[in-house]
């Protein structure tokens, strides 16, 4: 029996990203997709708890059935496994291929690793697919063998309970990926910079923007500097984000 594979994204359903994943996926098992019907990008882990979620049925893939849903990344998930595949198992849950990386601290904010996270939390092994590119017209093609190996090698060996796997693509350049390196999380953060506008009524608003600081741009072992090496960077994903060693240091308050 195939494995069954969910398919996810925050970018929306109609997104480039998402069909080539499903392109390199439906080949190693049976594809069943629900994804978001409008950008979610920079969702992070949201799920809808004071607003109903919309469900239609969408044609855009070929043979596989798809739903379009007005709900998170995070929902997707939701909805796939207690309403759509209620009493099947998933074997795997691929999100993705994201325009923009989600390396270092982006995996917070991603909406495309909240729906990989959501899943591991539900026990099903999960995997976020982004490529450093944020162009709606991206080139993937170079990032396909990567991205099969990884499925194939995931549903092979399984994925650590609890975790998820965040890989990072980098940006397609003259020269063939070098590789894959499993990494840790950089050390960075966006440094915002928000622009005081007015609106044609003359009503203020902001627009925010900003650039990625990397704190340890020499550090060979991270997510950031494996892209930034023309690598394809995995980082092992955690469900538990307790900071164990400084329970020890919270003790010492003697609260």
């Amino acid at each position: 029996m195939k494995p069954l594979i969910l398919v996810t994204n925050d970018d929306g359903i109609t997104s480039k990203g998402i069909s080539v994943l499903i392109d390199v996926v439906k080949t190693l098992g049976d594809v069943f997709v629900v994804a978001p019907d409008s950008p979610n990008s920079g969702m992070g882990h949201a799920i809808s708890v004071d607003t109903t979620i919309h469900i239609k049925k969408s044609k855009i893939f070929k043979d596989i059935e798809a739903y379009e849903c007005s709900g998170t990344p995070a929902d997707c998930v939701k909805l796939a496994k207690h309403h759509f595949l209620r009493g099947r198992k998933i074997d795997l849950v691929v999100s993705g291929i994201n325009h923009g990386m989600n390396a270092s601290v982006s995996v917070l904010y991603s909406g495309t690793m909240s729906a990989a996270v959501e899943a591991a939390i539900e026990g099903i092994p999960a995997i976020g697919f982004s490529l450093d590119d944020f162009k709606y017209d991206a080139d993937f093609r170079h990032v396909k063998r990567h991205l099969k190996r990884i499925v194939e090698k995931s549903l092979k060996n399984g994925i650590p309970p609890h975790t998820a796997l965040n890989v990072n693509f980098p940006a397609k350049s003259d020269k063939p990926i070098q590789g894959i390196k499993i990494c840790r999380q950089t050390n960075g953060y966006w440094r915002e910079e928000f622009d005081a506008r007015q609106d044609l009524h003359g009503r203020p608003y902001f627009w925010m923007g900003g650039d990625f600081v990397n704190r340890e741009p020499e550090s060979q072992d991270t997510d950031i500097w494996a892209m930034n090496n023309n690598y394809t960077a995995i980082v092992p994903v955690q469900i538990d984000r307790t900071a164990y060693p400084e329970i020890k240091t919270l003790k010492k308050w003697k609260l």
